[in-house]
């Protein structure tokens, strides 16, 4: 070590997540903070992130190493970021190595793979002044870039090769037409030309006092009900942010959410000025994507949940869309954090503001606002003045029942298709039949590695299931009596299709689940003829449920409104709402009159009940109370150590060790358990829980700070598969 030579901090993921000392390579500048670098581990080189000055926690004697090279000519991380990286690694018990590698897309998490450069491709003098209609006669997919990007004035890397233009563009570059050039940070990017939406008085109050906020940390809760334009209020709070020189950073849960916000945000931003972040894309497309949100050429980064850690060189404005939504919440890999809570604690951080946006807002969040945490904007009315939809309640305790349709429901079904309406049908269970049973003995298909029950997807010719993975074709006999008498029992998506196509011949019916939309392409291709009406019965899972906007639809049915009333998760009843408001949401958009029939054999349920008649905001007063009496979040905090293993007294044992750890626990914290997993068992492993229950977060944080460091020093830990879920998204 030479003399005054600086040690540095190096968070190493591949090291169990390791923050390790180093001192700086022999030749070339000192790395800085967020940069990538290769350092030597044991006798093997890994990747490693320096989070800046050391502490030199070596023992007396022993020599640090050095880093070996500096992998970026520039920080990746800003210090923003580390330090809310930091943040989630200290509240979520997370080894900070760890957290830093999982803010980072896979392929910068790979030694040798250099952060690249955002590029966009833009047309060149002669390429402006190409006739498209000409074109079009004899290269049509050339004509289809050509008009884009005469439309839009540029193309970013990321979106072509999403789209497979690179050669496209590749052959019109050696005309002359366009040319690759890099992408400038210019501080805002101006809206296309073009007639923003009006909005309506509501969105304007809005829209005004998030602008206002501007500059400063503010949080907002907007509830809207369903139609009542949230997306237009986020549209023009994107504008007022990068107007004033910043980005704007947009959460949405799932995958399938992102295309229909994508396209209208590049129709007032222009291609190039958008960028998509999440697990679908292939990851080159996904690291430009992440660059050009890094360097500041993207106004507007669009993202599921992991694109909370996305690099922003101006953060202005943080927007979580379907805040409520439990797809937010990261339940694998070192990192386990909820990306909702993370995003205002970003937005904090920055000192920017974030709008959390819902029809159906999380009970966590109602009570921030009512406690003045967060600022609470409402949106009564559906943007284009429809009426609320009508709801009835069909009780089918002792009807018979078509493939889960009941006789009132065929009954609408049937007249609001002959009046040129369009049907949408929510079952959310994919598949034929969720069980396959024997009439002759009572054998049931069971998974072998799980608690569960094999589901029959006849058009596969298989049973799976939907836990582990593992299927087999369907037997021809019962494999305990040999009888040939096997029956489906329940229903499903694709039961309903079948039962769809035979009551109404000729008419078009389109299935949206994971099932149907698993080929590339296939859930877009859905979700177009939806929205133009070319199918007229929808059925799906809760892909279908939220956010997308059906203009034709007129009567939405839920075949089985009791899934969550008896859900072993205390969450259950809540979720159960929300998707229940989220799909009649669908019905009656377009002007004409929508209706909803839910299908129940508990009509009599309270919660069910308050959600009828008082919406989502009576049932949400309902649960909190319930939640305040039981001392349930959001009035007390919860913490789960999961343990699983190939026998169940291995992972009962571990718990037992780390009950200890917690004996006498700290006041007001209670822990229960060991007890087994509702699911017992998953994959082969048998599944045990113990749960802390706090009164308050700092309670909780008390018994995690004498839990957390100990659990993988245990002796027991090495024979299980262990996790540490802080405010765990659910209890199964």
């Amino acid at each position: 070590m030479r003399k005054g030579e600086p040690i540095l901090s190096v968070a190493v993921p591949t090291a169990g997540g390791r923050v390790l000392d180093y001192l700086p390579p022999l030749q070339g500048s000192v790395p800085r903070a967020g940069m990538r670098v290769a350092v030597p581990v044991a006798r093997r080189e890994a990747l490693g992130v320096v989070l800046g000055p050391g502490r030199c926690g070596a023992p007396p004697g022993v020599r640090l190493r050095r880093i070996r090279r500096v992998l970026d000519p520039s920080p990746l991380l800003t210090r923003e970021l580390l330090d809310l990286i930091a943040w989630a690694a200290a509240y979520y018990r997370c080894p900070l190595g760890a957290a830093v590698g999982a803010a980072l897309p896979a392929p910068l998490r790979r030694l040798g793979r250099a952060a690249r450069v955002a590029t966009v491709w833009r047309l060149t003098p002669a390429g402006r002044a190409v006739t498209v209609a000409d074109l079009a006669r004899r290269a049509p997919r050339q004509a289809e870039v050509m008009a884009r990007l005469q439309a839009t004035g540029s193309l970013a890397a990321e979106a072509v090769a999403a789209r497979g233009w690179r050669a496209v563009l590749a052959a019109l570059a050696r005309k002359g037409w366009v040319e690759e050039a890099q992408a400038q940070a210019e501080g805002h990017a101006a809206p296309v030309p073009g007639e923003a939406p009006a909005l309506l008085p509501e969105q304007r109050r809005a829209v005004g006092e998030v602008a206002a906020a501007l500059g400063r940390f503010a949080p907002f809760l907007l509830e809207g009900v369903t139609g009542s334009g949230k997306t237009a209020v986020y549209l023009a709070l994107a504008e007022a942010a990068v107007a004033a020189g910043g980005q704007a950073l947009m959460l949405v849960p799932e995958i399938a959410l992102a295309p229909q916000l994508v396209a209208r945000l590049r129709a007032r931003f222009g291609e190039a000025s958008v960028a998509v972040l999440h697990s679908g894309l292939a990851p080159g497309v996904r690291a430009a994507a992440w660059e050009a949100a890094r360097s500041g050429a993207a106004a507007v980064v669009v993202g599921t949940r992991s694109a909370v850690f996305a690099p922003l060189a101006r953060p202005a404005l943080v927007v979580v869309d379907e805040e409520h939504d439990p797809a937010y919440f990261e339940d694998a890999g070192p990192l386990r954090y909820a990306a909702r809570d993370v995003a205002v604690m970003r937005a904090r951080r920055a000192g920017v503001p974030v709008v959390l946006g819902s029809a159906t807002p999380s009970l966590e969040s109602l009570h921030n606002a009512r406690e003045g945490r967060y600022r609470h904007l409402r949106l009564t009315r559906r943007a284009r003045g429809e009426a609320p939809v009508r709801v009835e309640l069909v009780d089918i305790r002792g009807r018979p029942l078509d493939g889960g349709l009941s006789p009132p429901l065929i009954a609408r079904i049937r007249r609001h298709l002959e009046a040129g309406g369009q049907v949408l049908l929510f079952r959310n269970r994919r598949g034929f039949a969720p069980v396959l049973i024997c009439d002759a003995c009572g054998w049931v298909a069971e998974c072998p590695r799980c608690t569960s029950r094999l589901v029959w997807h006849r058009g596969a010719g298989r049973v799976r299931c939907h836990h582990c993975g593992h299927e087999r074709p369907v037997p021809e006999r019962c494999p305990s009596c040999g009888d040939v008498a096997l029956r489906a029992r329940g229903h499903g998506t694709e039961r309903v299709e079948e039962t769809l196509a035979a009551r109404f011949p000729g008419e078009a019916i389109v299935r949206l689940d994971r099932d149907a939309t698993r080929r590339r392409g296939a859930l877009e291709r859905a979700l177009d003829a939806a929205r133009r009406g070319a199918a007229r019965i929808l059925v799906g899972t809760q892909m279908i449920a939220k956010g997308h906007d059906f203009p034709g639809v007129t009567l939405v049915g839920v075949l089985d409104a009791d899934q969550g009333l008896f859900s072993a998760d205390f969450r259950g009843p809540e979720r159960m709402a929300q998707l229940l408001v989220q799909v009649a949401g669908r019905a009656g958009r377009a002007g004409r009159p929508g209706e909803v029939v839910v299908q129940t054999r508990q009509p009599e349920h309270p919660l069910l009940r308050a959600l009828l008649a008082g919406g989502y905001g009576a049932f949400a007063e309902a649960a909190l109370a319930e939640r305040r009496a039981a001392g349930l979040p959001p009035y007390g905090a919860l913490a789960l150590v999961r343990a699983e293993a190939p026998r169940a007294e291995q992972a009962e044992a571990f718990l037992d060790a780390a009950r200890r750890l917690l004996e006498p626990p700290p006041s007001g914290v209670e822990v229960l358990g060991p007890a087994p997993a509702p699911m017992e068992r998953r994959a082969g492993l048998h599944r045990w829980q113990l749960l802390l229950q706090a009164p308050s977060r700092r309670a909780l944080g008390r018994a995690l700070d004498r839990l957390a460091p100990a659990l993988d020093g245990l002796p027991e830990a090495r024979r299980v598969r262990w996790a540490l879920d802080v405010d765990p998204a659910e209890l199964y």
